[in-house]
């Protein structure tokens, strides 16, 4: 019986461990390259929509500062504006993929398992009076896997794979 309830609770002391190493693995997943960039077509025709604004854009403001000067009285006062529009590019943009942010830190799922197999071992000792180590590793286990299973639940929902 002493060997049989050794054995097991070495087995959960390893699933534990295996779980935590599994929720800590900070290998990145493997996803697209980096540096690849996506040669989009103008499809939508921004370019020339670019085009088209900045040359109203500059037509307003001339007609706007034509009909400003013809309502003053004095012509002397002058007012000079030393803002600049830039200048609009007629060239189609390629857009460029940027790098993934590297999230750092443990992920939810490793702070659940690890809170919870805390929680479940000093919760296993305080129920299982007669042997506090096997409640503690029982209750360890099960607090563990628990925390784990909330833990990815919340990294599912955040966007975290």
């Amino acid at each position: 019986m002493k060997r049989t309830l050794s054995i097991f609770s070495i087995a959960a002391i390893m699933i534990a461990l295996t779980t935590l190493m599994v929720a800590c693995s900070s290998k990145p997943k493997a996803t697209a390259p980096a540096d690849l960039t996506l040669a989009a077509s103008d499809t939508a025709g921004l370019a020339d929509f670019q085009a088209w604004k900045a040359v109203n854009e500059r037509k307003d403001y001339a007609e706007y500062m034509a009909a400003t000067q013809a309502t003053t009285a004095t012509p002397a006062v002058r007012r000079t504006s030393t803002a600049s529009r830039p200048a609009a590019s007629t060239r189609a943009t390629q857009p460029v993929a940027q790098p993934a942010a590297k999230k750092k830190g443990w992920s939810k799922a490793a702070k659940g398992a690890a809170i919870g197999g805390a929680g479940g071992a000093i919760a296993g000792a305080v129920i299982n009076k007669k042997n506090r180590v096997l409640g503690a590793v029982v209750g360890g286990v099960i607090g563990g896997g628990v925390g784990y299973g909330i833990g990815r639940g919340q990294d599912k929902k955040d966007g975290r794979y």
